[in-house]
């Protein structure tokens, strides 16, 4: 308890400095799909690790903009590992600030991309500063991966992250909690991306329709097959969120596609799912069709070690007077990944609200609160 009061009062002191570098990062503007934007920001998160004794690596990218790698200089190479991660891409496109600026008003500081996630980075860096200003020493060697892909898939980072989720006791996951209220994320849904693609036959729509076999009216036919596969008891969701073909109004169509999302909550519905979609077949004579995808991104489930991770939050939680309470999330991370290598627990950002919506915002004064958790968590031993 007294660990706990010594850590809240150091980052309640440092609020000020909290606020500043996450206003800084917020400033920052870093769309996934313009890796050259996200050199400054993975630059600024090296300084301050380094600051800290870390021995850091920024691993460039192919397509995007990289990653960056981060451990204690003076690790004991027998001691256990923790992953700590975040991503510092977001979804706004450059010049957002002009549109949604970066603001403290009652108590919220709202900008694009503070919630998601550039709070839950800001955390880790004061969460290891307050340790090391304390005194104190983590159980396990923190390792930080900060990504700049998450929101395209991790793409180019998942292989280093399942690396380090392999060699890791724990991993921590600093996106945003759910709800205002905070709840933390021990179970995500999986999700898979499937595209159908329909190969008709083409015809003069007025002089010879007899001739062709219309690719629309086909995949039309195979939307209602895929809507059918909706469970939402089950938390199976199918949606076809994309459609597209023909060539023009007075030709049959020869040619449509439709890209497909699905949730699932557990492996099983996800590979059974998987199989209903590449098993589609065509409804009209003389069709082919041509499916591709299948899951990305499995389900974090609620399995036994991520239960006591969890039950461990609520713990050092309640040495805080914080009350928490924990939830499904229907959208993926890469907590999902690491969910199936090594303990996991996900949720640990700020509360606010807001993610990808122009309202985006968090409670400032959650933010010593939250980050005073995940440095009690840090310092908690293995079981």
């Amino acid at each position: 308890m007294k660990t706990a009061g010594n850590i809240l009062n150091y980052l309640n002191s440092q609020e000020a400095a909290m606020k500043l570098l996450l206003k800084d990062l917020v400033l920052m503007e870093s769309p996934s799909r313009e890796p050259n934007t996200q050199t400054q920001i993975l630059v600024r998160l090296e300084k301050e690790l380094n600051e800290l004794g870390f021995f850091t690596m920024r691993m460039p990218g192919r397509n995007t903009g990289g990653f960056l790698y981060g451990r204690p200089d003076n690790r004991k190479k027998n001691k256990p590992i923790q992953l700590l991660l975040g991503h510092c891409d977001t979804v706004w496109k450059r010049n957002t600030l002009a549109e949604m600026p970066v603001m403290e008003h009652e108590g919220k500081l709202k900008g694009p991309g503070v919630y998601d996630m550039k709070a839950g980075l800001t955390q880790v860096i004061f969460a290891l500063k307050a340790i090391r200003a304390l005194g104190m020493e983590a159980s396990m060697t923190p390792v930080v991966l900060f990504n700049s892909d998450e929101e395209i898939g991790s793409i180019e980072s998942t292989p280093a992250i399942k690396k380090l989720a392999r060699i890791s006791e724990r991993a921590y996951v600093l996106e945003p909690p759910l709800d205002m209220d905070g709840k933390l994320k021990t179970a995500r849904k999986g999700l898979g991306r499937f595209t159908i693609k329909v190969h008709g036959i083409a015809a003069h729509a007025g002089l010879d329709p007899g001739k062709g076999v219309n690719a629309i009216v086909e995949l039309s036919h195979q939307v209602q097959q895929l809507y059918a596969m909706n469970d939402f008891e089950k938390g199976i969701t199918v949606n076809v969120g994309m459609i597209e073909g023909g060539v023009s109004a007075n030709v049959v169509a020869p040619e449509s596609r439709a890209v497909v999302d699905v949730r699932v909550e557990n492996s099983e519905d996800g590979d059974r799912i998987t199989e209903k979609i590449l098993g589609l077949k065509p409804s009209l004579p003389d069709v082919k069709l041509e499916i591709e995808g299948g899951i990305g991104r499995p389900p974090m489930e609620r399995n036994a070690r991520n239960q006591e991770l969890w039950k461990l939050a609520q713990a050092k939680a309640l040495c805080l007077g914080m009350n928490l309470s924990e939830g499904l999330a229907g959208g993926g991370s890469d907590g999902n990944t690491t969910s199936m290598y090594t303990a996991t627990l996900d949720g640990l950002g700020v509360p606010g609200d807001g993610a990808h919506a122009t309202h985006e915002f968090i409670f400032t004064d959650q933010l010593p609160k939250r980050t005073a958790l995940l440095a009690l968590l840090l310092l908690a031993g293995p079981k």
